[in-house]
């Protein structure tokens, strides 16, 4: 059967792990070629691009900041491609001939420093903001462009990882539910200046999904989570794969500027 996505290219943020890997996989089963980032996990990506391969997808790997303007700018327009022991580094020109514009972002990657709010230290608070709400201007405004551009007719699609923290707000988690609150804002109003371009923008809420970063949280706070969740367990990262993957197809073409909640009924 032909592969209808095989000239489709997508950025995953947060890839090496979790909701990111899940996401990255997913979507590589269903055809799409697969830029993996990771920051610090460099083992855990090569882990990801595994999966994908084993699953009969490809990708690659891509290593950046998300909290780093200037390192998302320079590791996004200069592609560094290792064969063997050698590094090319690819120009702008070069990454598009290489690459073309992308057809879609999900830019997932985000971090916790959780405590209450008179608890937080001011480096819990800018760590928090600069990784998960920075990274949507780091991370999409050096692609947005291309993806906009008057030559590119096929449009894109762009994905945001919100939580149901940005949504309803959780007691220990101030500065979280910040960052994924001002995802969602920041993501409603670019769904509306990239419409006419075809590009749909889409937020993602997760509830308890069962990754790292969950398991991270505050047993007590934990608990508290659960009981509000009719289903009585934590979702699988490969539920929110699925999404990602709906939406990143042709058939989501109409959907643009929602907030979907994958949360067992949270109430």
């Amino acid at each position: 059967m032909e592969n209808a996505n095989a000239d489709k290219k997508v950025l995953v943020t947060g890839a090496s792990g979790g909701i990111g890997r899940a996401c990255a996989v997913e979507a590589a089963k269903a055809g799409y070629y697969v830029i993996c980032h990771y920051n610090g996990s460099k083992a855990k990506a090569e882990e990801t691009l595994a999966e994908i391969t084993a699953a009969g997808g490809q990708g690659e790997l891509i290593q950046f900041n998300i909290s780093d303007r200037e390192d998302c700018k320079a590791k996004i327009d200069e592609i560094r491609k290792v064969s063997d022991s050698k590094i090319e580094i690819l120009t702008p020109d070069e990454m598009t001939a290489k690459h073309g514009v992308l057809w879609g972002i999900i830019n997932n990657a985000g971090i916790t420093r959780d405590n209450t709010f008179v608890g937080l230290e001011d480096d819990d608070w800018d760590a928090v903001i600069h990784t998960n709400l920075d990274s949507f201007y780091n991370v999409l405004k050096p692609l947005v462009m291309g993806m906009a551009s008057r030559k590119n007719k096929r449009g894109g699609r762009i994905i945001t990882m919100s939580s149901v923290s940005g949504v309803y707000g959780n007691r220990g988690q101030t500065n979280y539910s910040a960052s994924k609150a001002g995802i969602i804002g920041a993501s409603k109003a670019l769904a509306v200046e990239l419409a006419g371009r075809g590009i749909t923008v889409n937020v993602i809420a997760p509830g308890v999904i069962d990754t790292e970063m969950t398991k991270a949280i505050d047993p007590e706070i934990y608990d508290m989570i659960m009981s509000t969740i009719p289903m009585k367990r934590a979702g699988k990262p490969e539920e929110i794969g699925a999404l990602s993957t709906f939406l990143l197809s042709d058939a989501a073409g109409y959907i643009t500027r929602q907030v979907i909640t994958v949360n067992g009924g949270m109430q």
